[in-house]
């Protein structure tokens, strides 16, 4: 990603008003810096980005519920992420910032000069998202093939699609029509990592290449086939990611 013509559109996250207010208006007097939003959580992260395009965004790490590291692995799955810078008073987390791809790691009080560089570095920055995460556990799936019954893993599902009463299942070598609901496929796939994102199309998460918001829109890429995501599943699929973002976690944390 490099930065557009009329300057970077940035996002600011900090659950303190005053951190956030005052890095907020840094940034608005930096060269290359166009347009500054602000929001106090994560979860409003994910939403402004629903909204509008952003081109980076400089993102405190402990805020309460969804954190710094959390969105920054949710990102990771976005067709076109944008560049984080992360901005905190602590140090411990800067090798894990750095494998989750970050743009640059400031440390608050920040000095206007370290700011401007972290905006040339997000500015010349080029996008490098983290690999899909590895398939769940499996299992076989009976399917027809020329008259003959074979076997395919769960896991060689990349998609299923509705067919009135059928469901049709996607592969890298093709596409099985097998005589179940696509109902049906959501609840029992679903802790394997299945999500509906419409009513046509359930998608295997592990199979996932890219993932887009845009003004309330959304897409999923898989393979060579981009999906629609309807708006009613939006919301599902955003916590989902989120969900996945941070395994092991325990609630109220």
């Amino acid at each position: 990603m490099t930065a557009p013509e009329s300057g970077l559109r940035v996002l600011v996250a900090d659950d303190e008003a005053p951190s956030r207010e005052e890095l907020a208006f840094l940034l608005g007097q930096q060269d290359g810096v166009a347009h500054v939003r602000s929001v106090a959580s994560g979860p409003e992260v994910l939403l402004a980005l629903e909204e509008e395009k952003v081109d980076a965004l400089f993102l405190d790490i402990r805020m309460p519920g969804l954190d710094g590291l959390d969105v920054a692995r949710v990102l990771a799955r976005f067709r076109t992420p944008p560049r984080v810078v992360f901005v905190t008073a602590y140090d411990e987390h800067a090798v894990e910032a750095f494998d989750l791809r970050a743009a640059d790691y400031l440390l608050k009080p920040v000095r206007p000069e370290r700011l401007a560089e972290a905006v040339r570095r997000v500015i010349e920055s080029v996008d490098t998202p983290s690999p899909a995460p590895g398939p769940p556990a499996d299992e076989s799936i009976a399917v027809e093939l020329g008259g003959v019954t074979r076997f395919i893993s769960r896991s060689e599902v990349r998609f299923a699609e509705a067919h009135g009463d059928y469901a049709r299942l996607h592969t890298a070598d093709g596409s099985h029509l097998v005589r179940v609901p696509l109902s049906t496929l959501e609840e029992q796939w679903s802790a394997a990592g299945f999500v509906r994102i419409h009513r046509r199309y359930l998608v295997a998460l592990a199979h996932v290449d890219e993932v887009a918001f845009d003004a309330g829109r959304g897409t999923v890429r898989v393979g060579d086939d981009e999906l629609a995501v309807s708006r009613r599943h939006l919301r599902e699929l955003r916590d989902t990611l989120v969900r996945r973002a941070r395994p092991g976690r325990e609630e109220g944390r």
